[in-house]
């Protein structure tokens, strides 16, 4: 049964390791995205504990460690204060918030099992680091209060920035010397200390610090969750079955559900790559959603954030010896070893610590790659990052991916459309003298001189080609025979087929023969479907290749008396 899930005691030492390691440096991280939703620290920790678990157990990639990251949180908090605001506070809300998590998690089994894994690879990087750019600057925006002792205004990045002028009359010294002190400690230590992470260091020293010198004076973790921080173990939420029960609640729950289901399985498979490239090994992706989607429905379930295969976590993970789900397992059971434990104690962090942490965690989440290399990219790619960059940031996470994907795919087919065009249309066709004949070409033009064009076509024919392909089509010259070499066109889409159909009936308008040779297996078909083969284009005009068309349009020349040598050889 163990064997089943991917657990092999053989390397119980070194996933041993790896899961505390990843563990103790899940835990200032978990309580940090914890505090910056409503739902308070406390829901980062669970989500830790069961996204961790379940992900570990019935995931398939070997190493992950898995719970709250930043894009997952950025979400959540955006529906959480949605939620909030509908239902008027935050335990009216809670059954909403975690209808929605519950869902979210379906829809990420759902696409395992229908194996829509092996698609998320084709998400364009500029959008992944366009909105992970974006995220890490949306969290920096969000600790900018914190960070002063100050409380964030509700309303996302954008009120942040209006009441920035507000800062200086909420300014409290003892919080932000606290916060400076974590950030040190969190860039510093690892410098002097490397096998223990820096984040747990910072949580663990600025917290001692504010108890016994700032005590009373800066706000914790439980001035947020009612004097106590939970302890035990938690609690089920039932009641998050019955928002789903309500029709009117549906558009919400699934739109934001939809958007934590993608972000999360994007999150996931990345962070799988990473763990393949360190392990050497690989990983099954459409499995692995399926053990996300369990572990963000098991989070749900008591009251935990959902979460994603988290990159820090997984590399820390691999190299502390992780090699089997094991050491996922024990990862999640250290941290409900320290929930049961020292839970209490957990809730006189003070929040400026939680601030702290959180900005360097959304510092290290902006892709300084992608803007390292801003200026040497296609100009296309780097417009569709610093739009989905901006959008994320001002507009709102599940806008700024449809747009980013949006403008990706039209950018992509222009730029695809322009090399068919630059292959294909090298020289107007006013200038058709002027185009290079392919090899098996050799003497046929000097056999039948002008009258007879050949179109090279080189490349897929879609959408993006058609406007272009009719602009030919009516700028033919005064010639009797057009041969379509397809050859070289292995996909031919809906707007291609018409936009072919309409040039070769402009160019039978104006008497010219139509001639198709090389025709792959998509294209005829697509062609044959419309009809346009037999009924535009006669199946005669229509030859398997370029050699066997040749005998015919001697023929055909000599029989109209286009043929320049008069002797009609061959």
């Amino acid at each position: 049964m163990l064997k089943k899930l991917g657990i092999d005691f053989r390397y119980l030492r070194g996933d041993l390791f790896g899961g505390v390691t990843a563990g103790i440096v899940a835990l200032p991280l978990a309580l940090a995205f914890g505090a910056q939703t409503e739902l308070g620290a406390i829901a980062g920790l669970y989500g830790a504990i069961a996204v961790g678990l379940f992900a570990a157990l019935f995931g398939g990639t070997a190493v992950q460690i898995s719970g709250p990251t930043a894009p997952m949180t950025v979400v959540s908090a955006v529906i959480i204060a949605e939620s909030v605001q509908k239902a008027g506070s935050v335990e009216a809300a809670i059954p909403m918030v975690l209808a929605t998590f519950f869902l979210a998690g379906a829809l990420q089994v759902l696409m395992g099992v229908f194996r829509i894994g092996k698609y998320i690879r084709y998400i364009p990087y500029p959008v992944v680091s366009g909105f992970m750019s974006g995220i890490g600057v949306i969290i920096i925006i969000s600790q900018i209060f914190p960070l002063l002792g100050a409380v964030t205004p509700t309303g996302g990045s954008l009120a942040v920035l209006k009441d920035l002028d507000e800062l200086p009359g909420l300014f409290d010294p003892e919080a932000v010397i606290l916060s400076i002190v974590a950030i040190a400690i969190v860039y510093g230590a690892p410098r002097l200390i490397k096998a223990v992470p820096g984040t747990l260091i910072s949580l663990v020293a600025v917290s001692v610090l504010g108890f016994f010198i700032f005590r009373g004076d800066v706000s914790i973790i439980n001035d947020g969750s009612g004097g106590t921080m939970p302890s035990g173990v938690p609690a089920l939420h039932p009641d998050l079955f019955a928002p789903l029960l309500v029709p009117a609640n549906w558009r919400l729950i699934m739109e934001y559900a939809a958007t934590l289901a993608a972000l999360g399985a994007i999150d996931t498979l990345l962070t799988s790559i990473v763990a393949d490239n360190i392990t050497k090994s690989k990983h099954n992706s459409n499995q692995e959603l399926v053990g996300q989607g369990i572990g963000n429905m098991a989070a749900s379930l008591i009251g935990g954030l959902p979460g994603a295969g988290a990159t820090m976590r997984t590399v820390i993970n691999a190299n502390s010896g992780g090699k089997t789900k094991l050491s996922g397992v024990i990862a999640a059971l250290l941290l409900l070893a320290i929930l049961l434990g020292v839970g209490p104690l957990v809730g006189q962090v003070p929040n400026a610590v939680l601030a702290g942490i959180l900005l360097t965690v959304g510092i290290s989440v902006i892709d300084y790659k992608g803007i390292r290399n801003f200026r040497v990219i296609p100009r296309t790619d780097a417009v569709v990052m610093i739009v989905v960059l901006v959008l994320t940031v001002l507009v709102g996470l599940l806008e700024a991916v449809a747009v980013g994907l949006l403008l990706s795919s039209v950018l992509f087919m222009k730029a695809i459309s322009d090399v068919v065009e630059h292959r294909t249309v090298s020289a107007p066709l006013t200038q058709y003298a002027q185009e290079v004949g392919w090899p098996d070409e050799a003497g046929v033009m000097d056999r039948v001189g002008n009258t007879v064009y050949i179109k090279h076509l080189d490349g897929p024919l879609f959408f993006g080609f058609a406007s272009r392909f009719q602009e030919i089509a009516k700028a033919m010259p005064e010639i009797k025979v057009v041969i379509f070499r397809m050859l070289k066109v292995p996909y031919i889409d809906q707007s291609g087929l018409y936009a072919m159909e309409e040039a070769v009936l402009d160019l039978q308008r104006q008497g010219i023969t139509v001639v198709i040779t090389g025709l792959q297996d998509q294209p005829k078909a697509m062609l044959e479907a419309i009809k346009l083969i037999p009924n535009v284009v006669a199946r005669e005009f229509v030859f398997d290749d370029f050699s066997k068309c040749i005998p015919w349009l001697y023929e055909f020349v000599q029989k109209e008396g286009y043929d320049p040598d008069p002797s009609g050889k061959v």
